[in-house]
């Protein structure tokens, strides 16, 4: 019987763990819905979209700037501005609604669409997501299309290199936003 419950709590704190490395890994988007709570203060309460400049405001603390922090980022941050109105605010911060990190793969692909990502995904996993690529599909032609201070860029991929072990260092990681384009 200990050996179970040992067993279990065993379970339950790698969990947590990997909880935790997810928490710490994933970066706040734009379009993200967050909760916010303070212990013991039920009007700081409140779900929370960032906005398209990557902000929102919250009570007592104003403005702030959420996205491209983890959540344990954003928690200190929140937590260091309220204590100065609320002696050790306890802030527990969480993500409802994953809407901002999301990628596009478009063209000659199986399954060409829109799709969330909660983790870096780089092209070839985008284009395994989006079902692969058709027999039609001209691999050496792939274009990665990315907004960089306000220009959209091209950035080429060539997937016969890859496949060949070869110039590895252009299956980058995607950008919320990117667009994977297979002619």
């Amino acid at each position: 019987m200990r050996e179970t419950i040992r067993g279990l709590l065993g379970l339950f704190l790698v969990f947590l763990s990997f909880q935790s490395l997810a928490d710490e890994m994933y970066r706040i988007q734009p379009g993200d819905v967050l909760f916010v709570s303070v212990w013991d203060e039920e009007q700081l309460q409140r779900e929370e979209l960032v906005r398209p400049d990557g902000g929102f405001s919250y009570p007592l603390v104003g403005d702030v700037q959420a996205a491209g922090k983890s959540v344990p980022e954003l928690t200190e941050e929140i937590k260091k501005r309220l204590s100065k109105y609320i002696p050790n605010p306890v802030v527990t911060i969480e993500i409802h609604k994953l809407d901002g990190n999301r990628i596009y793969v478009i063209g000659k692909v199986n399954r060409p669409g829109e799709f969330p990502v909660t983790r870096d995904v780089d092209v070839v996993q985008a284009l395994a997501m989006a079902g692969g690529m058709t027999p039609y599909a001209a691999t050496g032609k792939i274009k990665i299309l990315r907004r960089e201070r306000g220009k959209q860029v091209a950035i080429p991929f060539d997937y016969g290199d890859i496949e060949k072990g070869r110039h590895l260092e252009q299956n980058i990681i995607l950008r919320p936003g990117d667009v994977v384009v297979v002619p």
